[in-house]
């Protein structure tokens, strides 16, 4: 086995467990009693344990190496889960904190797991084309993402004990996945770098004007367009599922993310070193994906969410190499998990948006939210495409 296939095995058992609890939104709202917004806050709580998850575990592995980090990653995967499995005695404290620590091992599959997979598909280790780093690297991640729930509302459907058997499901796949990163990986952080963790911290590469006028406007979509897609379009038309609500959600979530893994040959190819073509492209399915959300929104049609899912998850591919490649072109080898980091936390701020939009909800319409975000969208949009060709790292 090549070495990056044992890290992405990893990547892909972490991607399951911070998504296996998508479908589970409509178990919780009709077996356990909790509310939308508490499903949804839920849903994004683990993006306070990422984002810690993303910044300091780039740093830590730049220090004390990657394998290390990975490994801690899987533990806190496989701990959040069996804390998942108890969530019908231990309440919304027990679901909160096991998302956190879900989150937390997401984080760490990002910033370490991806540029880990960079580093293994690279020479001396492999002889893989320019860019299949970050490609191998969002697929695996993907199909973690979108296997994870499908398993989940399968499970939930038709196994017993729908509240508990997926995560533990999960914890037990855990289990093979470190021993393959224990036994079949490179460290590639041989030369350890020096100075405090704290000024390690600082990721100069985050700063540069080709990542905050170009990379920085699309990166909290990449998640965001997938939380529109899996997470608020199936509550808007549960209604007219009855029973089949949960597996329609699974599916949902499923086909958004097999078009994200689908089109991410597409990304590669429409990538482009003197321009931004593959981060606009992106964002002009964002936009159009948003605005036949509100449709669905309005309709409540099962139909038109479909389309929906589709546009959407080729926009999540997309936008996910894309916005990878990009950083890869702009940070030092040594920066690459620490802007990496960043990358992601911008993006997982996107999974907010449906906490934010069932609190608003009280007082304002879906579809009147939707086509806010859907003109935000456009917006950002037209900043990425102002910075077309401008402010180009040098072509090593």
């Amino acid at each position: 086995m090549k070495p990056w296939l044992a890290v992405a095995a990893g990547v892909f058992c972490i991607g399951w467990g911070g998504n296996q609890f998508t479908p589970m939104l409509i178990e919780y709202v009709h077996r356990a009693g909790y509310s939308r917004v508490d499903v949804d806050v839920l849903l994004g709580a683990y993006v306070l344990g990422l984002i810690p998850g993303l910044l300091v575990a780039a740093a830590m592995s730049n220090r004390y190496g990657r394998r290390p980090l990975m490994i801690a990653g899987l533990i806190s995967s496989a701990l959040g889960s069996l804390i998942l499995a108890t969530g019908e005695l231990g309440g919304f404290p027990a679901l909160f904190v096991g998302r956190l620590l879900c989150g937390l091992s997401v984080g760490v599959a990002m910033a370490v797991g991806s540029t880990w997979i960079a580093e293994l598909s690279a020479p001396p280790y492999d002889t893989a084309p320019s860019g299949a780093g970050a490609r191998r690297a969002s697929i695996w991640l993907s199909l973690g993402l979108a296997i994870g729930p499908l398993c989940s509302g399968l499970l939930a459907q038709f196994a017993p004990l729908p509240l508990t058997l997926t995560y533990l499901v999960q914890a037990a796949l855990c289990a093979p996945a470190l021993w393959l990163v224990l036994t079949r990986t490179v460290e590639t952080r041989g030369a350890r770098v020096s100075g405090d963790l704290l000024s390690q911290l600082r990721v100069p590469a985050a700063t540069h004007r080709r990542f905050v006028r170009v990379v920085a406007p699309m990166a909290p979509w990449v998640f965001g367009s997938a939380a529109i897609a899996y997470a608020i379009v199936p509550a808007l038309v549960a209604d007219r599922l009855g029973s089949w609500a949960l597996l329609y959600t699974a599916g949902l979530t499923v086909l958004t993310l097999a078009c994200g893994v689908l089109v991410q040959p597409v990304a590669r190819r429409l990538d482009d070193h003197s321009s931004a073509r593959a981060v606009v492209v992106s964002m002009v399915l964002m936009s159009a994906g948003v605005f036949a959300a509100v449709a669905t929104a309005v309709t409540r049609s099962p139909a038109i969410a479909v389309l929906v899912a589709m546009l959407l998850g080729s926009a999540y591919g997309i936008a996910i190499v894309s916005g990878l490649l990009e950083i890869q072109r702009i940070a030092k080898p040594h920066e690459l998990a620490g802007v990496s980091g960043v990358y992601y936390s911008l993006a997982y701020v996107g999974f907010l948006l449906p906490a934010v939009l069932a609190a608003l909800a009280h007082y304002v319409s879906y579809p009147a939210m939707l086509t806010v975000v859907g003109l935000l969208a456009a917006v950002c949009t037209v900043i990425c495409a102002a910075g077309w060709s401008k402010h180009l790292p040098a072509r090593v």
